[in-house]
């Protein structure tokens, strides 16, 4: 089953939104996904609504207790499952360093969870700054999805990544899979098509045709603790999830 992680240098541009509603849309095609919120922030976390009382009960109690990963789990009902975050989180970095037994731990412990949920996908919401958490997630992951939120700073970003898993995979002697996605795709800005032009320049067919649109729908769900598809389940911003879905699937990801 497939290990999917969301990352990009720059925050705002749909990670946990992309995380959220791709679990959703496999949810209602009858595949199934646990959650993992590596960002301090908690955004995932907090759509969620029910925090970890304390950090030992969070993806925190993994690193510092190391504590099985499906101790973790929390039920998130017509989603799937999720790992909690807790703002102590932040200090994985300061306290464990970067050697690879470190850097290898989330792979380490997901082979483990694996054995015991077969068939269930993983989906990694990442912090946006390169550190142990990110890693982590990469060398775990199967597949990168790079969000571009049709912005140059967003671009900017995805950049960075590109830099940072070409550098990497040589470290991890295998390739790393990755796609672009352009996110918040505003059809009536001539800068977001000058953004898809210039991602395609640079990331070629690793671009998915797949466009997340600017939609109200996709933007109001979080705050009433949902997924696009139990807010406004016909919204454009649920048909553009599912059609992620549908092009990952055709690739061969899910």
């Amino acid at each position: 089953m497939a290990r999917i992680a969301v990352f990009n240098q720059k925050g705002g541009v749909a990670k946990t939104t992309t995380v959220l509603n791709l679990a959703a849309a496999m949810e209602r095609t009858g595949k199934h996904a646990l959650m993992i919120d590596m960002d301090p922030q908690a955004h995932l976390t907090q759509i969620h609504g029910q925090h970890p009382e304390t950090a030992k009960q969070s993806l925190f109690g993994f690193y510092q207790d190391d504590k099985p990963l499906y101790h973790l789990e929390v039920e998130w009902p017509g989603i799937g499952q999720l790992i909690p975050s807790h703002k102590e989180l932040i200090k994985v970095d300061s306290i464990f360093g970067k050697g690879p037994a470190v850097l290898n731990k989330l792979k380490v412990g997901l082979d483990i969870a694996d054995k015991l949920y077969i068939g269930r996908h993983t989906l990694i919401d990442c912090c946006p700054y390169l550190g142990v958490l990110s890693l982590n997630a990469i060398f775990a992951a199967d597949l990168m999805i790079i969000p571009i939120s049709s912005d140059y700073l967003s671009l900017q970003g995805a950049k960075k990544v590109e830099q940072t898993l070409t550098a990497i995979e040589p470290v991890l002697k295998r390739p790393i899979h990755r796609r672009y996605l352009l996110t918040r795709f505003d059809r009536r800005r001539s800068m977001t098509f000058e953004v898809q032009k210039k991602a395609k320049q640079l990331f070629g067919e690793q671009v998915l045709d797949t466009v997340i649109s600017e939609n109200v729908a996709i933007a109001e769900s979080p705050e009433k603790g949902k997924d696009v598809f139990s807010h406004q389940p016909n919204s454009a911003g649920a048909n553009d999830y599912f059609a992620l879905l549908m092009a990952l699937a055709r690739d061969g990801w899910i």
